[in-house]
């Protein structure tokens, strides 16, 4: 068998690396929109987190706060006076 001309050979080996060209360019774009994309969710996440923090403390201070100005002593609704008497 003879071998191909080398002009068919260089057009070959030239379409072979561009397709591989096309194709790494393609996964760089991918890898790089990927990128972007773990960033910005990294920050949401941290962003959540802050505010999941902050919520904790508000609801253990307004806890505090129930229990020091609840009465020491037990009180019954029966003590309460009605409003409109």
């Amino acid at each position: 068998m003879a071998a191909p001309h080398p002009a068919i050979m260089a057009n070959w080996v030239t379409d072979g690396t561009e397709g591989m060209d096309t194709r790494i360019d393609e996964l760089e774009v991918k890898a790089a929109f990927a990128e972007d994309l773990l960033d910005a969710l990294n920050a949401t996440v941290y962003r959540q987190q802050q505010q999941i923090e902050r919520l904790q403390r508000e609801v253990r201070e307004l806890r505090e706060q129930l229990a020091a100005s609840a009465p020491a002593e037990g009180r019954s609704l029966r003590d309460e006076i009605p409003p409109h008497y």
